[in-house]
């Protein structure tokens, strides 16, 4: 699906009442799944998945399937923000490092007047190991009844909040959207737009935290991307695939 198929979709299930969950793997999602099967279940349970990463892009154009476009939730966050103000919806903005939700808030506000705003929470480091505060945070989104929740605490804690806020919230939509909160606030930066289209966006992200994600980019990342784009091409040599 392209970025505007899925706003589209999504208001459409909205309007029939329907809720559902978005789900943009990129290369190290797909690495950590292909590496403990039970992660594959956050795959399974989402009504769209789209490609949040080039490398996916280039392998299903070598294996001859290719995908209609990049959708990364940092997009998302805006097109279904416009889209949610343009229908009279709400949203729901959890995640991020105390503060973040709020200033993003704040910028959502500024850019789209007629949004509504359900509420914004940052909860503290590791609320979800607390059980209290785990079901202190759960009962305050629900309280919020948003139409869509952007939920950025990475993958796969963020789709394990998703999971248990949808049994509450059949009728609400859900993007789990990483550092996308932080982007909106001003407190990450994203890499240029030349970067981005190059699939160099890593790089950047590389540089500004070079501690946290040299091991996740070089050692593992790297070489399965290697091995995605190799098999891609296996694929579309072997006898009988489409060309």
């Amino acid at each position: 699906m392209s970025e505007q198929q899925v706003v589209d979709r999504v208001l459409a299930e909205l309007s029939d009442g329907r809720g559902g969950q978005i789900m943009t793997p990129n290369v190290d999602i797909l690495h950590r799944v292909t590496r403990d099967p039970e992660l594959h279940g956050h795959l399974a349970a989402s009504e769209i998945v789209v490609a949040d990463g080039k490398p996916l892009i280039w392998a299903s154009r070598i294996a001859g399937n290719a995908l209609p476009a990049r959708v990364p939730g940092s997009d998302l966050i805006w097109s279904l923000s416009a889209a949610m103000a343009g229908g009279g919806r709400s949203v729901y903005l959890l995640g991020g490092e105390p503060g973040t939700a709020e200033r993003a808030d704040d910028v959502l506000r500024d850019r789209f007047p007629d949004l509504k705003l359900a509420g914004h929470l940052s909860p503290s480091f590791g609320f979800d190991t607390r059980p209290g505060e785990y079901d202190e945070v759960c009962d305050e989104v629900v309280g919020a009844a948003p139409d869509l929740v952007f939920v950025g605490f990475g993958f796969p804690k963020q789709e394990r909040v998703i999971a248990r806020l949808r049994v509450r919230l059949p009728r609400t939509w859900f993007l789990g959207c990483g550092a996308a909160i932080g982007f909106v606030a001003g407190v990450h930066s994203r890499a240029p737009g030349w970067m981005q289209d190059n699939g160099l966006e890593w790089v950047h992200r590389l540089y500004r935290e070079p501690r946290r994600l040299m091991r996740r980019y070089l050692v593992d990342d790297a070489p399965f991307a290697v091995r995605l784009l190799a098999g891609s091409a296996r694929e579309r040599l072997r006898p009988g695939a489409a060309r």
